[in-house]
Formats: structure tokens, C-alpha cells, sequence
């Protein structure tokens, strides 16, 4: 794709674009030196219903100025403006400088009050109305395509209003993990358990740490397995925040949920991606938007109450 944008892409185009504008002016010159013709010597020789019959009478003078002032402004307008090739225009005008120029006046303009935000914890913006309605415009426009407008999440994407945190839910952390970004990586571990029946019994002794549904032999069998996954997931299956690694005990399941699942993930490892917005936010936005996502498991919790 790299080839087709090459300088004959944009010489094309500033060729195009010339002999459009000059092929406009040889038709004007043509049709403005036709003269009305008396008589039926200006019949094109066409003639419907009887009586109707097609002239060829030249263009209006009005129409003909009219196309002249479209073509003046058509030139103004390639030597002002991009649009000839690779030819920048005089303003220097791009689309991305003048988004960048949009986007440098907003925050000029909402400097004072993102101030204001700053100085301020994460407790006292949860308290603020105008502050959490920033948060959950900046979550929508920039977390929601994973995480869902409600922030519940899906198979795949942590549900934020459940107050269970794979990094830790202070509001350094989530602060840490907007602005950075995470990657969470579980290695195949299918040959280190050992046989498909390890695998199984492993997945059910999973199951077993939260109370799920399970075969109870058949996890009693794969718990001595189960110290593979330890060094991640903690001997108590706990896991560790430092690491990323989920809790197995709180029936919460990020990829899916049984016997048939977790064998997958056993085996086959799994991988996640949350990309980092530092670039795209401020630290200021960052600050609101965490608080904004701690307000979703909090709120839930006291609802829950």
C-alpha cells in the first residue's frame, strides 16, 4: 500500500486537477462564442409532442459569469489550500494541524476548571457532580468500546463496577494503568500439567476454590498439578495484583466460565491488551476519568448494601 502513495500518486492528481480546470475554460470560450440564431437555423433537429422543439441556443450570460467566478474560485482555492498534488497552499492549511489547533484551544479553555480537578482526591471527585459527569463523558468517548457504556465489561473486558481488580483499585494504580496501558500474558501450560486428563482435573480443581460446580474427584486428583499455576496465581489461588494474575476464589471469570473453558485457557494460554491513553489524555483527564471508574464500583457496592 506504501507503493501506491508514491510522487506519481500526487503528480497525478495535481495534473487532474490543471487540465480540469482549463478544459472548464476552453468549454466557456467555446460556448461563448455561439450567437443566437434566427429563424430554426438553431434547431438541434428535434422535435417531441408535435411541437416541441430542441434549440441549441447559447448559455445565459448570467450562467456563464457564474461559472467563471466558480472557476476563479476553484484556482484562489488550490493556490490557498492543499489540493493540487503535493502542493502544501500558502496558508499551509492541514486537516491535522488544524485538529491539533482545535484540540490545543479546548484545553486552554478547560485548563481552569481541569485545575481546580487536580487539586482534588479521588473521594472529593467522586463527590462532584460537574466532575463526574467529565468522567463519564471521557469513559464513554474512550473506554467504552471495550468495557461497554454500562462498564460491565464482556468476555474478554473486566467489568469496572464489580470492585475486582487485577492491578490493584487505588486510585494511583487505575491512574497507572489508564496512562500506561497493561498487558497480561498466561504462558500455554497444557505440557507442564501434563496428560488432557491433568488438564481437566486442574480445571476443576479451579472450579473448586470458589465453590463452583465441579467433580470433586477429579479436582482432588488435579490440586497437587494446581502448584504449576501457584507461582501466579498464589498457593491459595488468591492471585497477585503485582503480577496481573485474576483471583480464582471470588467466581469472578474474565475468559469464561467452567470446565470446557479453563481447560481452553490452560492450554492454549491467553493474552489481553488494554492500550495506553497517556497520549490521548492529559494527566488532568486521566485524574477525573479514574476517579469516574472507581465511582462504578463503589456505587455498586453501596447499592449492593
Amino acid at each position: 500500500m506504501s507503493d501506491f502513495y508514491s510522487s506519481g500518486w500526487s503528480i497525478y492528481i495535481a495534473v487532474t486537477t490543471v487540465v480540469s480546470i482549463i478544459a472548464c475554460l476552453v468549454l466557456l470560450a467555446v460556448a461563448a462564442r455561439r450567437k443566437v440564431v434566427p429563424g430554426a437555423g438553431n434547431t438541434t433537429g428535434h422535435t417531441w409532442d408535435e411541437d416541441l422543439t430542441e434549440l441549441n441556443n447559447p448559455l445565459p450570460r448570467w450562467w456563464m459569469w457564474l461559472f467563471i467566478i466558480t472557476v476563479v474560485f476553484g484556482i484562489a482555492y488550490l493556490v490557498i489550500f492543499p489540493g493540487a498534488g503535493s502542493h502544501a497552499g500558502a496558508l499551509g492549511w492541514t486537516s491535522i494541524g488544524q485538529y491539533e489547533n482545535e484540540q490545543a484551544q479546548a484545553k486552554t479553555a478547560m485548563a481552569p476548571l481541569y485545575a481546580g480537578y487536580a487539586a482534588l482526591d479521588a473521594d472529593d471527585l467522586i463527590k462532584d457532580a460537574g466532575a463526574m459527569g467529565i468522567g463519564e463523558r471521557l469513559f464513554v468517548n474512550n473506554c467504552s468500546a471495550c468495557h461497554g457504556s454500562d462498564a460491565h465489561g464482556g468476555k474478554g473486558f473486566p467489568n469496572l463496577t464489580d470492585d475486582d481488580w487485577l492491578h490493584g483499585g487505588s486510585p494511583e494504580i487505575v491512574e497507572k494503568t489508564i496512562t500506561e496501558g497493561r498487558q497480561g500474558m498466561m504462558p500455554p501450560l497444557a505440557a507442564a500439567v501434563g496428560s488432557a486428563d491433568d488438564v481437566r482435573n486442574v480445571a476443576n480443581f479451579v472450579l473448586s476454590l470458589s465453590g463452583s460446580p465441579h467433580d470433586a474427584g477429579a479436582a482432588e486428583r488435579g490440586q497437587p498439578k494446581f502448584a504449576i499455576c501457584a507461582a501466579c496465581h498464589g498457593a491459595d489461588g488468591k492471585g497477585n495484583q503485582a503480577l496481573g494474575s485474576p483471583n480464582l476464589t471470588d467466581k469472578v471469570w474474565l475468559h469464561g466460565y467452567g470446565v470446557d473453558a479453563i481447560v481452553a485457557i490452560v492450554t492454549n494460554g491467553m493474552t489481553n491488551v488494554m492500550p495506553a491513553q497517556g497520549q490521548r489524555l492529559s494527566a488532568e483527564q486521566i485524574h477525573v476519568l479514574a476517579a469516574y471508574v472507581l465511582s462504578l464500583s463503589r456505587n455498586t457496592a453501596t447499592t449492593a448494601r
